[in-house]
């Protein structure tokens, strides 16, 4: 099948390279022509495992092609729309200006009857904005569909091939049977497929956000009173995990959720929520509350560990492991609000040196752990990543100033820790276990 993806950002290069894995003949459209250029070769402005490779491969086999010259796609028999819906400024709702656009020059040039597929995360309600809009500026028929994406940052390839369902919001049974070809190969191999309407599918993926934001921000709550009691937050979670009504996935009490989605998406469905009238939605603002608070807890607790020096090492700045992303990173707001409080910050991170030093240059920057620890007041570990999980402790002390670290992602084995002569302090960990 004929296919365009519209948008090359993190959803649509993915999407572009693996829907010409599976077949289809795809152009992609973006107005960054460096970007393209980039993706064509195989190289990512992001970290994604397996990306590159596909994205090579479509390229090489003639699947998949990129163009700045959106009558390019005219031709397509399905067109995706994967612009981003960034939060407005001041924080309230999404900003759709891209996305009409998008919409709107895919009708102005659409040359054959086709099917419009919105993959953005937006507030329920925009497909009928789009629907407007095709209809105003199509020549042709244009039939609108809604299908959510579900991806993973560091995982986005195998969600994208393996995904655990397919949403289609569909208005009649001619786009569900174009979906349905399109993702043939997923179909055949057992994928859950969910039929629904469009404001059901636009719901879908904002509300998957919802759902695990709170379940953070509820987990963040109970560690927090673990801390204050004296309770065991590690022996909590096992316990709750134990529930299958509740289950172990997305319950690691710490410095709180971040990125391109979950802030966003929270905040714009509070918004739109409020919009509705639903009065109770406001449970979800202090989830975000809760949120922003891990990180001003994660502050204060360095700031009373750090000594004269000040001096801060910083494990782990992308918001979080598998990622190279640091939009709206927790550890990278801890990291220069400690830098702007008086703290010597120096930082590691296997992946996201470059992406952070792009955006906050006022930090040091080093390639090893060992680098960014030597002669450090404390040792902060503010992203899970698995290397840091498997540092070892005395090793490590012999190059600190002063033998104290802030698990802030509860990924360090604490026993481990204080057995090597640390001091040991956490979110959720109770002060008088130290």
């Amino acid at each position: 099948m004929r296919a365009s993806v519209i948008g090359t950002g993190y959803l649509g290069a993915t999407h572009a390279a693996c829907l010409a894995a599976a077949g289809h003949d795809v152009v992609a459209h973006d107005v960054d022509r460096d970007r393209l250029t980039a993706l064509a070769e195989g190289r990512l402005p992001f970290h994604e495992p397996g990306l590159a490779e596909l994205l090579r491969e479509g390229v090489s086999s003639g699947r998949l092609r990129f163009t700045t010259d959106v009558a390019d796609v005219a031709d397509a028999e399905v067109h995706f729309l994967c612009v981003g819906t960034p939060q407005r400024r001041g924080g309230r709702g999404a900003d759709l200006d891209a996305l009409r656009t998008a919409a709107a020059d895919v009708a102005r040039h659409a040359r054959r009857e086709c099917l419009v597929v919105g993959r953005s995360t937006v507030p329920v309600g925009t497909a009928d904005d789009l629907a407007e809009i095709l209809e105003a500026e199509a020549r042709v028929p244009v039939s609108l569909a809604w299908n959510p994406e579900f991806l993973r940052e560091g995982r986005a390839v195998a969600d994208s091939q393996h995904p655990d369902r397919l949403v289609l919001g569909v208005r009649d049974d001619a786009s569900y049977a174009v979906l349905t070809e399109v993702y043939a190969r997923w179909v055949r191999q057992g994928t859950t497929v969910v039929r629904t309407d469009l404001r059901t599918a636009e719901l879908a993926k904002v509300s998957a956000n919802v759902m695990l934001a709170a379940r953070i921000s509820v987990v963040n709550v109970l560690g927090e009173v673990c801390e204050r009691s004296g309770a065991d937050i590690d022996d909590l979670v096992r316990i709750l995990g134990a529930d299958p009504r509740i289950g172990t996935d997305v319950l690691d009490p710490g410095l709180g959720y971040g990125g391109s989605c979950l802030p966003k998406d929270t905040r714009a469905f509070v918004a739109r929520a409020g919009e509705l009238g639903v009065e109770s939605a406001a449970l979800l603002h202090q989830v975000d509350l809760v949120n922003m608070r891990q990180r001003s807890r994660t502050v204060d607790l360095v700031r009373g560990l750090w000594g004269e020096h000040r001096r801060v090492a910083v494990l782990g700045i992308a918001f979080k492991p598998g990622s190279d992303d640091v939009r709206d990173s927790p550890a990278l707001d801890v990291a220069t609000t400690l830098q702007h409080l008086g703290a010597q910050v120096r930082v590691h991170d296997p992946r996201a040196l470059p992406s952070a030093a792009r955006v906050a240059d006022g930090l040091g920057y080093a390639a090893t752990v060992e680098e960014a620890c030597s002669d450090a007041d404390v040792v902060a570990v503010l992203t899970a990543w698995e290397d840091y999980a498997g540092l070892d402790p005395v090793a490590l002390r012999e190059g600190v100033a002063s033998p104290v670290v802030v698990d802030a992602r509860t990924c360090l084995d604490a026993d481990k820790w204080r057995a090597a002569g640390w001091s040991f302090h956490g979110l959720g960990r109770s002060a008088c276990a130290s």
